[in-house]
């Protein structure tokens, strides 16, 4: 990670971490990285946000940034980060910029950059960026009022999206009673009408923005009003969205939560049955449960586990040429449609497969088991935390507990990208001996890596 940029682009909170100076210094630079070297007519970006209420600030402090560099700026209003990343590469725009915070409390807001092939930028692009940010390089060119950028129209963005969307099923959702949980964000004005198009009987919570009421006790991070909803109006499946739409997760028709892991399973083992999932296999991460490796197993679905984050799937999705990958969180891939996570894309895609199965989502609940998984933060020196391996006391207490799965369980342990922290993971069966066995990891590497 950057000065600036983190994992998932610039974050922080509105008007203070994340000002307007800074909002214009990234619209500033940012677009200069990204069209330098353009040709022809003027370069061209999209900026699109979601619901917060310091989205428009931003947008406008980012978009004078862009101009002043001769930027043209289209204004997507608010869209889905997945519509940015589509609509950039699907209208030939040099790049896209996405203000929002995704799952993150209101008060929090980002940017994000996709270039002109509609991906998230690499570690490189965004060091340039920030070199120019803090003055370690200066822009050569003039730019005066002869040359500055303007507003530009973006009708029909939006519908060329839902087309889009729409085009990704193989049939309709005829027949099929879905809830929707918009969570106050990104997806409010647009997935009612996609899933009603979709041939689907729709009902929709949490689609009222005002501001402040993104993820408040909505969407995919808290989906109790959506199970309720679920249960007791006989809906077949419910979806819940993050803030800015690149997420879903589901709720079967009881009201029980699916995580993106069996979402992944069941898409997965579909688009087997199509022929559509290239080389039959699924790009998962470290984190994703047994159960839903076992679940690919019987299925003959290879799974292959990158490292957790959504750029390392993609990454290793765009190495092997393979269509489906994602993580437990709801935040799914399919490189046939898209370039980035996508929430509406995944409850299509989702319902279909319910749909040709033929089977209640709560079927496919049971099919793919989940073990409990227990996480217990170990708090270790920053200079330790990659080495606790080296260790002979905790090498041993690993292997010892892992002899006590008798396979049917593992260990695994994560240096923390940010905190000065080991995240010691244990899935198995017996929850309360996986919470014993962390904690007893936990503070064992806590006095062994000590100072």
């Amino acid at each position: 990670m950057g000065k600036y940029f983190g994992t998932d682009g610039v974050r922080g909170v509105g008007a203070e971490d994340l000002s307007n100076e800074l909002a214009y210094a990234l619209g500033r630079f940012g677009s200069y990285v990204l069209t330098k070297g353009h040709m022809g007519a003027r370069p061209k970006i999209l900026v699109a946000k979601d619901t917060r209420i310091s989205s428009d600030m931003l947008e406008a402090s980012l978009s004078a940034g862009a101009m002043s560099v001769g930027v043209d700026v289209a204004l997507g209003g608010v869209l889905p980060t997945p519509a940015v990343a589509f609509l950039v590469r699907d209208n030939g725009f040099d790049a896209g910029i996405v203000i929002s915070a995704s799952h993150n409390p209101y008060e929090f807001n980002g940017i994000k950059f996709f270039s002109r092939d509609g991906y998230k930028l690499p570690d490189e692009v965004e060091e340039e960026i920030e070199a120019y940010i803090d003055g370690h390089k200066v822009i050569e060119e003039t730019f005066s009022h002869d040359n500055l950028g303007r507003y530009i129209s973006s009708d029909l963005l939006t519908r060329s999206y839902q087309r889009h969307l729409l085009e990704s099923l193989q049939g309709d959702l005829s027949g099929m009673k879905i809830a929707l949980d918009c969570a106050n964000g990104a997806t409010s004005e647009l997935a009612l009408e996609v899933f009603e198009f979709s041939g689907a009987q729709v009902k929709i919570i949490h689609q009222h923005p005002d501001g402040i009421n993104i993820n408040d006790n909505c969407g995919s991070t808290h989906m109790g009003d959506l199970s309720e909803l679920v249960k007791a109006g006989g809906f077949d499946l419910g979806l819940a969205f993050d803030g800015d739409g690149d997420r879903c997760l589901a709720v079967d028709e009881t009201g029980e939560v699916i995580d993106g892991d069996r979402i992944m399973g069941l898409i997965g083992l579909q688009m087997k049955q199509d022929t559509r999932l290239k080389e039959d296999t699924i790009v998962a991460t470290v984190m994703s449960n047994i159960g839903f490796i076992s679940f690919a197993e019987r299925h003959e679905l290879k799974v292959l586990q990158a490292a957790v984050g959504d750029r390392y799937v993609l990454e290793e999705m765009l190495a092997g040429g393979y269509s489906l990958g994602g993580e437990q969180s709801g935040h799914l891939i399919f490189t046939d449609h898209s370039t980035t996570g996508d929430g509406m894309l995944t409850g299509l895609l989702l319902c279909e497969a319910v749909k040709k199965s033929k089977m209640p989502l709560s079927h496919w609940r049971q099919e793919i088991p989940r073990y409990p998984q227990v996480i217990v933060n170990a708090k270790v020196p920053e200079n330790r935390k990659k080495s606790y391996m080296e260790n002979e006391a905790i090498r041993q207490a690993v292997e010892t507990i892992e002899k006590e799965f008798h396979q049917n369980g593992r260990v695994l342990i994560r240096p923390s990208g940010t905190e000065p922290l080991l995240r010691v993971m244990l899935e198995g069966e017996d929850e309360a001996f996986l919470l014993r066995k962390a904690r007893e990891l936990a503070d064992l590497m806590e006095q062994q890596l000590k100072e």
